[in-house]
């Protein structure tokens, strides 16, 4: 089987590269398939994962973020000539590769490829809530331009979702969703946190979605009264408050992981939560709020972690000070938080991709 996977660039050590590297790897490696990963303007940026030798890279060289130069009419104009190039560059590709299944990690890309797949089954990977639009409070301009992206869905073969809330809200537009959680790049060293240290960690890029003023506020809360902890966040921005530490992304985020005792997540909206499960398979406790829908499909409140209503700061500061308090709960819900995480494992996801993949085979 011949598999294409298709998203904008490849170039940065994000989660969704991170799934996808990951699970590119298992099908080819365990599995045998031929993949390709197709990229629309990776450019001459190099690869952060490491990728099977038998995974093809493919990119279109299409610019697409040249349209935001200009403005206006102008802007609409290179906008319309960098969508056609794009269009011919993909239709060429495919008939080139003459794939057997696409995969489309991108909302922005369905449209496209609806034009130019032909006969070729699409799957929709969704790594954004359907809500999205909603939960950012997106301009009228930018919720029309999603609008369409949805509307497009519609003409996939298939979409996968991440949580169970998520894809209800995708069956507004196609009636084939499925479930699939992401594949977690779990702790495989066997070597885990035993959260003894003062230590408290926080992984995520630095957007508003992650909603680094809750964390602030949170922070601030608990080193009132816990001034020996500190706070370790690893993003892309920067912060300044007493007792917190801000570090760059790192390769291996699971040795942090391990010289931690507690993970917080303060995100408005999570499609998952791959830190999460991520931080669990290291034996961390996790704090998150009851967000939309990611943290309550991966958390068992009060047995491996602790969910929160929704941007209650205090409630959440509370519990952080609970488990500061008490190392013995500590260490059981972190035990627990191992456990719970393997349901993520490759060997136990990727048998439901291979099994969609073949579902739509047999159909074609």
């Amino acid at each position: 089987m011949r598999l294409i996977y298709v998203t904008d660039a490849f170039a940065v050590w994000g989660g969704l590269e991170r799934v996808l590297a990951d699970k590119m790897n298992y099908l080819s490696k365990c599995y045998g398939y031929d993949v390709i990963l197709m990229t629309v303007f990776h450019g001459e940026h190099t690869i952060p994962f490491s990728l099977n030798p038998r995974i093809n890279h493919i990119d279109v060289g299409v610019m697409l973020h040249k349209q935001y130069e200009y403005s206006g009419i102008k802007r609409y104009l290179v906008h319309r000539r960098l969508f056609v190039q794009l269009k011919d560059k993909i239709q060429k590709t495919l008939l080139q590769i003459n794939g057997d299944i696409i995969v489309c990690a991108k909302l922005d890309f369905v449209g496209v490829l609806n034009e130019v797949r032909g006969r070729i089954p699409l799957i929709v990977e969704s790594h954004t809530l359907c809500k999205a639009d909603y939960y950012e409070k997106c301009g009228l301009l930018r919720r029309l331009h999603i609008m369409d992206y949805k509307l497009q869905v519609q003409k996939a073969d298939a979409v996968v979702a991440l949580t169970a809330g998520d894809a209800k809200d995708w069956q507004l537009y196609n009636k084939n969703v499925f479930v699939i959680p992401n594949v977690v790049h779990v702790n495989e060293s066997y070597n885990y946190s035993e959260c003894v240290e003062k230590r408290i960690i926080f992984v995520g890029r630095f957007t508003k979605q992650k909603d680094f003023k809750s964390l602030l506020k949170i922070w601030s809360l608990v080193f009132s009264r816990h001034q020996d902890w500190t706070l370790d966040v690893y993003t892309d921005g920067e912060l300044h408050a007493p007792g917190v530490r801000v570090f760059k992304p790192v390769a291996d985020i699971m040795e942090k992981y391990r010289n931690s005792s507690i993970l917080l997540l303060t995100s408005s909206f999570e499609p998952f939560g791959l830190v999460l499960s991520e931080a669990m398979s290291c034996g961390l406790p996790v704090v998150s709020f009851d967000c939309p829908y990611g943290p309550a499909d991966i958390i068992t409140d009060g047995v491996d972690g602790f969910l929160i209503k929704n941007r209650d700061v205090q409630a959440f500061a509370d519990r952080v000070c609970q488990l500061i308090k008490d190392k013995e709960l500590r260490v059981r819900m972190g035990q627990e938080a191992i456990k719970s995480s393997q349901r993520y494992r490759a060997d136990v996801i990727m048998p439901k991709w291979k099994e969609l993949f073949e579902s739509l085979c047999r159909k074609e």
